[in-house]
């Protein structure tokens, strides 16, 4: 007889948790250099914040891009690891890009590569989370997901300031140092995610719209993209910090804070979403970054950033895991690859525009502004939502 390979490992099946592995040394690499980022071009390269909006609104929209166009050649093809692996080891090949950019055009370019990989990687990533979980522990799953990959949100800033430490300008040290964990993160792709053995062409291919999905499926995503036009990049929560006067080591402390809440919350308030519904849990999420928000906007001294970082991380930890976990459940089984990228196009496009807009109004007005208009489009957000969910309820009664 053949030795069997366990097919769980902690409670999760092992794409799941090599999955959960390979997003946290991601992270780790990948939140050694974004914290660092925005003080890079405006400190260094002497950007201006409506450029750091404009950067991040363009590597975001690149990846969103790709991802929809990812997650339909991955069901088209039947295949999920390949495509994944790329996308990771392209993100890897940025981090030396970044450590030699001598101007905010060189950072363009390296974030346009990380993002390249992300867009690439993420839809299969999730197909294949969810292909390998029941669909009541779906919340579970993709929470304990977004746990992993904040923990090495956790680790990367915690590196980054011990790096810090001994050398004030080492930013570009930082940035070289981070490919380390990103290929780490392709090899346990190449070595542990295993693709099912069963995964073929579905009859019909699915197409780059929105016309062969449901009616629940749609409306979902009108919400998400409603919600994502005031999502802008958290490279502005960072700046908001340095506008109170935090100092840069304190902020990675700060955000450090935030990425253990986070990780700490993720999986029980998936587990909690599995038992109450995630739909309820999506709703209050939406209320409770509308607060967060405008608490960032009246913010005024130093030690606010301290209070609402971990905030943050609380509606993080509740929210992100849920926002996937609810595409899964919705897209059917042929196209699921084809909805997480879908999904992930419509919250990632809108961050162009929508960090562009913050850029501006925060050059023009000020800081409260950026984050009142955040928070207006997240209660409109659950506005649509809840009407969504109840012209549901009335279907399956009638």
């Amino acid at each position: 007889m053949k030795h069997m390979k366990k097919e769980t490992i902690a409670g999760f099946n092992r794409n799941v948790f090599f999955a959960g592995l390979v997003s946290l040394f991601m992270d780790i690499s990948s939140e050694m250099v974004y914290p660092l980022v925005p003080l890079f071009l405006t400190g260094v390269l002497g950007a201006s914040r409506t450029t750091v909006g404009v950067i991040e609104g363009i590597a975001e929209a690149t990846a969103s891009i790709l991802k929809i166009f990812s997650g339909w050649l991955s069901d088209k093809l039947g295949k999920r690891k390949l495509i994944m692996a790329i996308g990771y080891g392209t993100s890897a090949v940025s981090r030396p890009v970044l450590a030699g950019a001598l101007t905010w055009a060189d950072v363009l370019i390296a974030r346009f590569i990380d993002r390249t990989g992300k867009g690439l990687r993420t839809a299969p990533r999730d197909a294949i989370i969810a292909d390998s979980t029941s669909t009541e522990k779906l919340g579970l799953a993709f929470g304990f997901h977004r746990s992993m990959d904040t923990v090495g949100a956790i680790i990367g800033p915690l590196i980054a300031l011990a790096i810090l430490y001994f050398l004030a300008d080492g930013l570009r040290v930082v940035f070289l140092i981070s490919a380390v964990p990103a290929i780490a993160a392709v090899l346990l792709i190449i070595f542990f995610i295993k693709e099912k053995t069963h995964s073929r062409r579905p009859v019909e291919l699915p197409k780059l719209s929105l016309s062969s999905f449901n009616g629940p499926f749609k409306r979902y995503i009108i919400v998400i993209t409603i919600f994502s036009l005031g999502n802008f990049s958290d490279a502005f929560l960072i700046l908001r910090a340095e506008s109170l006067g935090v100092a840069k080591t304190h902020i990675t402390i700060i955000y450090l804070a935030f990425n253990i809440i986070y990780a700490i919350t993720s999986t029980p308030a998936g587990a909690l979403s599995d038992r109450i519904g995630i739909k309820k849990m999506l709703a209050v999420g939406f209320i409770f970054y509308s607060l967060i928000f405008a608490a960032f906007g009246f913010a005024s001294t130093g030690w606010h950033m301290w209070a609402l970082f971990p905030v943050y991380g609380l509606y993080k930890g509740m929210s992100d895991g849920l926002q996937k976990a609810h595409v899964a459940k919705l897209a059917p089984a042929t196209a699921k690859a084809t909805a997480f990228g879908i999904y992930h196009t419509a919250a990632g496009l809108t961050l162009l525009p929508a960090s562009v807009i913050a850029g501006f109004l925060w050059d023009r007005f000020g800081p409260m502004e950026t984050f009142l208009f955040a928070s207006a489009l997240s209660i409109i957000a659950v506005v649509v939502f809840t009407a969504g969910v109840k012209k549901e309820q009335k279907s399956l009664a009638s």
